[in-house]
């Protein structure tokens, strides 16, 4: 093992990971987070047009390649006036494609908790949209705890497409070592190890959410 290139090239590729995989990951996590529960309560209305609206939306995110959707919104759009700068079209993308996903774990979550709770809600005299907010979503958060966390861990990951659009990032910044070192697997690897840091925090951070929003659960 190189420790002179290991020791140099450390820093740099950690540094993409805090500076541009991390922030682009959360910010399209959040938009996309909050795309998908107004997706999933879209889904659950009793209303036709809004319900078949979200799942053909759902369907479309699901049936393409985010790889696909990236392309499409940073090269395609261009092709119809629309010019995005890169950073933005990654954040484009990844949130309607966490959005697609999302909104199927939130939906299934809401449907989860007991219909007991709706009636309990309005016999104390809370509306639909307060007992929404107040009794049945902080339950659905806990159901949806783990699945969303997959989705979080999976979407630190799929960052790394955005170095195709030139977005500097994690993998963005090893591939431009490697292309100066030629030392093509042993920065590639190293990237890696740097993934899997991130991602073994965030599951070891799932747990503690887990347990703190389970007092808001109904044994």
């Amino acid at each position: 093992m190189d420790w002179e290139l290991f020791r140099s090239s450390f820093w740099p590729i950690l540094r993409g990971g805090l500076t541009g995989t991390i922030p682009l990951t959360l910010v399209s996590f959040v938009v996309g987070l909050t795309l998908a529960l107004v997706l999933a309560l879209m889904r659950i209305s009793g209303r036709r047009l809004l319900s078949g609206i979200a799942r053909v939306y759902i369907s479309l995110v699901r049936g393409t390649p985010l790889l696909v959707q990236l392309f499409v919104v940073f090269y395609g759009l261009p092709s119809i006036g629309v010019v995005i700068p890169p950073w933005p079209s990654a954040v484009i993308a990844f949130s309607l494609n966490v959005a697609g996903y999302a909104a199927e774990i939130l939906r299934a979550a809401i449907l989860s908790v007991p219909k007991g709770q709706w009636e309990a809600g309005h016999t104390i005299g809370m509306s639909r949209r307060r007992t929404l907010r107040r009794i049945i979503l902080p339950q659905a958060a806990r159901v949806s705890v783990p699945p969303l966390s997959n989705t979080f861990i999976s979407l630190v990951k799929d960052t790394s497409l955005a170095s195709l659009i030139l977005v500097t990032e994690l993998f963005r910044e090893a591939q431009q070592i490697a292309a100066f070192s030629r030392e093509f697997m042993f920065l590639y690897l190293e990237a890696a190890l740097i993934y899997w840091v991130f991602c073994f925090v965030l599951a070891a951070g799932q747990g503690a959410l887990e347990k703190r929003l389970d007092r808001y659960v109904i044994h």
